[in-house]
């Protein structure tokens, strides 16, 4: 749901293209499930609503990952990353960032959210043809 919300939301592209990407790597992949979860994730199809959650991954991986284990199992770049930056290894020293070799963030979230729901709230404001 975050990397859904993340390439939805965020980045404002097409759910379908992230849903396609998913559906042919996962190994558990179902249509149905998965056609349904973007949508919803998205903010459209028949259950669209809150369209106005959007994920902050930080915050996610805060809550539910504080220790960065995750993270580190699937991101190799912060494996050696400490607890304190896992989360946000942009806001490490310039030396530890430096050793990482982790990209900048490519969207800042408050600018992103907020984008997101003006785009929204203008869609939603329009009269049908």
């Amino acid at each position: 749901m975050v990397a859904a919300s993340f390439l939805t939301k965020h980045l404002l592209m097409d759910y379908r293209r992230g849903e396609a990407h998913y559906l042919r790597w996962l190994t558990d992949g179902d249509w149905a499930a998965n056609n349904a979860g973007w949508q919803w994730s998205a903010g459209c199809g028949c259950d669209a609503q809150p369209w106005f959650r959007i994920f902050n991954p930080t915050s996610q991986g805060l809550k539910f990952d504080p220790e960065g284990a995750y993270v580190k199992r699937w991101v190799p770049e912060l494996a050696d990353c400490p607890g304190a930056f896992i989360h946000e290894p942009w806001k490490a020293p310039k030396a530890l960032r430096t050793r990482l070799d982790y990209p900048e963030p490519i969207v800042d979230h408050a600018f992103a959210r907020e984008r997101f729901l003006a785009a929204a709230k203008g869609h939603l404001g329009r009269k049908a043809p």
